[in-house]
């Protein structure tokens, strides 16, 4: 097996952060499209079909590889950095909204982490990103954002995305953690994952997001997020879609008044 490419890095900034990597000549990192802030001259790069692991063998195992991306609703190719300068070099990748990064040592948590689908932000090359199906039929029906995950597997480095705060909790083996679904970052290959329903027509009618949620048993090492994309996202659109009045009466009344809406 042909090891990852080891990288040096660091996070800048607290809110709305980005991740610096230095690269060793002829070492790569690869990243999701969109992802890329700014890189030093004489790091090359290029587009390339699926993740770039040493696993792809041949054609037809990139193709289905990519498939698996574009099933997550990820792009199809990924953005490959790659120093063909003589020294170090640095490549820089920005969070894509407010939140925290993390970063992952795969070979110190067990070569396997499943997360959600869209929190992946960069990786060493090598680091394998597939999907990852839920076995369970209650978690294919009622998973929501749970239903289809990412898997990064390797025994690199890897970058993943979290919107909010984020705290990180290792569950011991059988203790059991209710969460959101919306809200898992991601966990280690240890963790059962399911999703449970919360019964009675008060939490069906007034619950929400609340009537489903997904249980994580141990052991292993999870990661929870308090804003996840989907609720920062619904929120936007409801403030967005609501009447101005809503804000406050003085301030709302106000602020209509400088718009030049206040008769």
């Amino acid at each position: 097996m042909i090891s990852n490419h080891e990288i040096d890095y660091r996070i800048h900034g607290e809110e709305m952060q980005y991740v610096e990597v230095e690269l060793d000549p002829q070492e790569t990192a690869v990243a999701e499209a969109g992802a890329f802030m700014m890189m030093e001259d004489g790091i090359q790069m290029q587009t390339i079909f699926g993740d770039g692991s040493q696993q792809q063998s041949g054609f037809m195992g990139k193709l289905f590889s990519a498939g698996k991306r574009l099933l997550t609703g990820e792009s199809l190719f990924m953005t490959a950095f790659t120093n063909m300068a003589a020294g170090k070099k640095k490549v820089s990748f920005a969070s894509p909204y407010p939140g925290k990064i993390i970063p992952m040592d795969l070979s110190q948590l067990g070569g396997k982490i499943t997360c959600q689908k869209d929190s992946f932000l960069c990786a060493a090359k090598g680091v394998s990103i597939s999907i990852e199906f839920q076995r369970k039929l209650g978690a294919g029906l009622f998973g929501g954002e749970g239903f289809i995950m990412q898997k990064l597997e390797g025994d690199g480095m890897a970058f993943v995305h979290a919107g909010g705060h984020v705290t990180m909790k290792d569950l011991h083996p059988g203790e059991i953690l209710k969460v959101d679904t919306g809200c898992i970052v991601a966990f280690t290959q240890g963790i059962n994952y399911d999703i449970q329903f919360v019964g009675g027509i008060k939490n069906t009618l007034f619950g929400g997001e609340g009537v489903f949620f997904a249980t994580l048993q141990g052991p292993g090492r999870v990661w929870i997020q308090t804003l996840p994309i989907s609720r920062l996202a619904s929120r936007i659109l409801t403030y967005a879609t609501s009447n101005r009045k809503e804000e406050g009466s003085l301030l709302g009344g106000l602020g209509n008044l400088l718009d030049g809406d206040g008769r």
